[in-house]
């Protein structure tokens, strides 16, 4: 009896913590793409590659070009100038791909830098609204869980002025 009661004594401040956690979902996703940042963020993400795709297509209009050359002219090229031809191709294809490559990477890290602070900007509506309405949990991964949940996307949307 005397063990009974200690361990009541000791379990009675767990009863204190165990409330109920209140977990919420926001389809992020849903409330990114209405977002009007997007479109600008978009745009400058759709120049920067278009401005790649013209240089590139440059580039491999002047390599076709100076390969159609080269075939041309091999048969009556000296040595040494089929040689210097054949480096020049070379280089040129060279150029092509770390074009390429830096043209990948720039892309890259201009969609990272404009579609940050629109994320930034999404994660503290959802943090606030959160607040707002005392939930503990707001995370699109609750969807996993089968207690009692509700959706505040539009509540989200509404505090982004969304519709």
């Amino acid at each position: 009896m005397k063990k009974l009661i200690v361990l009541l004594i000791m379990l009675l401040p767990l009863g204190v913590f165990a409330q109920e956690v209140k977990i919420a979902v926001v389809n992020s996703n849903e409330v990114f793409e209405l977002m009007p940042e997007l479109t600008g963020a978009e745009t400058q993400i759709a120049t920067l590659r278009a401005q790649y795709q013209k240089d590139l297509q440059d580039m491999d209009t002047e390599y076709n070009t100076k390969y159609e050359e080269y075939m041309k002219l091999q048969e009556t090229l000296t040595e040494n100038l089929k040689l210097r031809r054949q480096q020049e191709l070379q280089d040129l294809g060279n150029r092509m791909q770390n074009l390429y490559t830096v043209a990948q990477q720039d892309v890259e890290q201009k969609t990272s830098e404009v579609l940050a602070p629109i994320q930034e900007k999404l994660q503290k509506a959802i943090e606030e609204v959160g607040k707002e309405q005392g939930y503990a949990i707001i995370n699109p991964a609750a969807l996993l869980y089968k207690g009692n949940m509700v959706d505040l996307t539009p509540m989200v949307k509404a505090k982004l002025g969304l519709k």
